[in-house]
């Protein structure tokens, strides 16, 4: 079985105070809460899933909001900058909202023939608003668009995107390189920047942790696994995150990739109208849930 990375899966990151971050990615941004559990690995923690309607792989950004955690450092060996595909021609529109709501956003910029509009959450993450969907009646964040990788140098990163994962060059401007998988476009796009005089960065709030990519089974994940170990690199066991199965290594440059697998997705616990609207537990925490839910901070949320 030849193994397939169909292209991003979800993006993790770090955030301080979980109300603002609600706020920020349903609010503005008008993301949909698909799932809010526990980080598994630390269960006094938040795990927040922001999505579109269905939580659909490749349209996920997920936080482990640490209240009180300090502000990380952008730099090289990260994921920099987390892009979201909106409707072309409204790129002006998110700038007069994000003015409205006293955000501030970089000048519109032109990437690739793409309009991309740059802006950060309130711990400081860095996102774009990349103008690359068909217009439609609306102006909703459709995937994510494509993930920035900066490396002090790229060409180990760009070997194992190409000669393991399946991806190809397809464009390339000063210091950025563009690598495609699978169909392309849109949620199957990641940028390498070379930047060898950027400082390492460091984890924190507003910082990603690390990135996940798309394969379709359990059984594709298996071959990648085993691939993963003969090239000599450190991969984990496999995971079960409920909703995902997951594998994770650092790339040559120091990312944390992971491989999920699409399956089973976030209705395996909850029906599809009130996805995000409970405190849902793997099976290993429900005896504990008083003590859960009695130290995590208080959260409003709509839906």
């Amino acid at each position: 079985m030849e193994a397939q990375i169909l292209g991003i899966h979800h993006v993790t990151a770090i955030a301080a105070a979980p109300q603002p971050n609600i706020d920020f990615y349903t609010g503005f941004l008008g993301m949909r809460l698909v799932k809010k559990t526990v980080n598994f690995d630390d269960p006094g923690t938040y795990h927040f899933y922001y999505g579109d309607h269905t939580g659909s792989p490749g349209s996920i950004l997920t936080f482990f909001p640490w209240p009180g955690a300090r502000r990380g450092f952008h730099g090289s060996g990260q994921v920099t900058v987390t892009s979201f595909a909106v409707p072309k021609g409204s790129i002006g529109r998110w700038e007069e909202k994000a003015r409205a709501h006293a955000i501030s956003t970089d000048f519109i910029a032109t990437r690739f023939d793409e309009e991309v509009l740059s802006l950060r959450d309130p711990d400081g993450l860095q996102l774009e608003l990349v103008g690359s969907l068909e217009p439609s009646e609306g102006d909703s964040i459709g995937k994510i668009h494509s993930a920035t990788i900066s490396e002090e140098g790229y060409e180990r990163t760009a070997k194992l995107l190409t000669d393991t994962m399946g991806f190809r060059l397809t464009k390339e401007h000063s210091n950025r390189f563009r690598y495609e998988v699978a169909a392309g476009g849109p949620g199957a796009t990641v940028d390498v920047l070379c930047t060898p005089d950027l400082r390492r960065g460091s984890g924190g709030a507003g910082t990603v942790h690390h990135i996940a990519w798309r394969t379709p089974s359990d059984e594709q994940q298996f071959v990648w696994h085993r691939e993963l170990i003969d090239l000599r690199y450190n991969v984990s066991p496999v995971m079960d995150r409920q909703y995902f199965h997951s594998i994770y290594f650092r790339e040559p440059g120091g990312v944390l990739f992971e491989i999920a697998t699409d399956p089973p997705g976030f209705t395996i616990d909850e029906p599809l109208e009130s996805l995000g609207t409970g405190l849902m537990l793997p099976p290993e925490y429900e005896s504990m849930r008083k003590r859960i839910e009695s130290a995590l901070p208080e959260i409003t949320t709509v839906h």
